[in-house]
């Protein structure tokens, strides 16, 4: 019965996919697929990418071929809030299908890395990428992608404050898990957005990684299953986030721990009632004789009128 589930999920799901389709610079969004001002390279198909050392982990593309691919970067300052889309394709919506922004099941984190570069339409780094956003397993045992289901398939981060202006990629990234018990069979979902960034930070991120090569096969983040027995030590792949002040962030994952409920228990002390018997209350009769009433019978009297109606 254990391996039912995840088998009943895969086949039903087969196709239940998702594309990072669309950007929100401070809430202001840049357009869908076809806009001129969209700035993302997009596959027509929302498949996955399942092989971690293929090139095709960089920006998408080979076994999902790039389609749309605009020529626009989109104009960002540091400190910006940038917002994702995730769409199930690149024409769904979470009114008119259920399975958007994906299916549910497809568990799993959601990641952003960002590259600089010396022309954001054109090059395509393997290196020098560094993440700036995470979110996986809570402590509560539920998952980003669930998260990004509940909030209509967006997720918001931030530039960070200190990034030197320049030419981006900025990777958006969703791995979904749940068939992930043997590899290949976590199923990756990434694109890139084009960005030229401006504000005075000077900070260029150090402790970088490259696509492929920031993940394996057998990364327990990758390699996994999340239904037996129960997940309650999610690993992020790939480094920690960049944050100001901390020059690439550390090397080492983020590792989410999953905390069981807490129970208390209180034991009062028994409570002793004390009952008191009284003896029985003796009730004493007592009994009177019969009374005995005497009706004494007069003779009748003779003479005079006759008594009873006798003549």
């Amino acid at each position: 019965m254990k391996a039912i589930f995840p088998t009943l999920l895969l086949a039903g799901a087969a196709s239940a996919h998702t594309i990072f389709s669309e950007v929100a610079v401070n809430g202001v969004w840049q357009g869908k697929y076809t806009s001129a001002t969209n700035g993302l390279r997009l596959p027509s198909y929302d498949g996955p990418v399942q092989d971690v050392t293929s090139n095709d982990v960089t920006c998408n593309g080979g076994v999902n071929p790039i389609t749309y691919k605009s020529n626009y970067k989109i104009p960002v300052k540091a400190g910006d809030s940038i917002s994702l889309r995730w769409t199930h394709t690149l024409t769904s919506t979470p009114q008119s299908d259920p399975e958007d922004p994906v299916a549910d099941g497809h568990n799993g984190p959601i990641m952003v890395y960002m590259a600089k570069v010396g022309d954001a339409v054109t090059d395509t780094p393997r290196s020098g990428w560094f993440k700036i956003y995470e979110d996986g397993m809570s402590s509560d045992g539920t998952w980003a992608v669930q998260r990004l289901r509940a909030n209509g398939g967006v997720v918001t981060v931030k530039i960070p404050e200190c990034l030197a202006p320049g030419d981006y990629l900025f990777r958006g990234e969703l791995i979904a898990l749940h068939a992930a018990a043997s590899y290949p069979g976590a199923q990756l979902y990434m694109e890139c957005a084009q960005f030229t960034v401006t504000g005075s930070g000077s900070t260029v991120p150090s402790n970088t990684v490259s696509f492929p090569g920031a993940y394996s096969g057998s990364d327990p983040g990758i390699k996994l299953s999340i239904y037996y027995p129960k997940v309650t030590n999610y690993i992020i792949p790939g480094p920690r986030p960049f944050t100001c002040g901390n020059n690439g962030g550390g090397s080492n994952p983020t590792t989410t721990t999953t905390q069981p409920p807490r129970t208390t228990t209180t034991t009062r002390p028994p409570v002793t009632t004390t009952t008191t018997t009284q003896p029985p209350r003796t009730t004493t009769t007592t009994t009177q004789p019969p009374r005995t009433t005497t009706t004494t019978t007069r003779p009748p009297t003779t003479g005079g009128a006759p008594l009873y109606g006798q003549w």
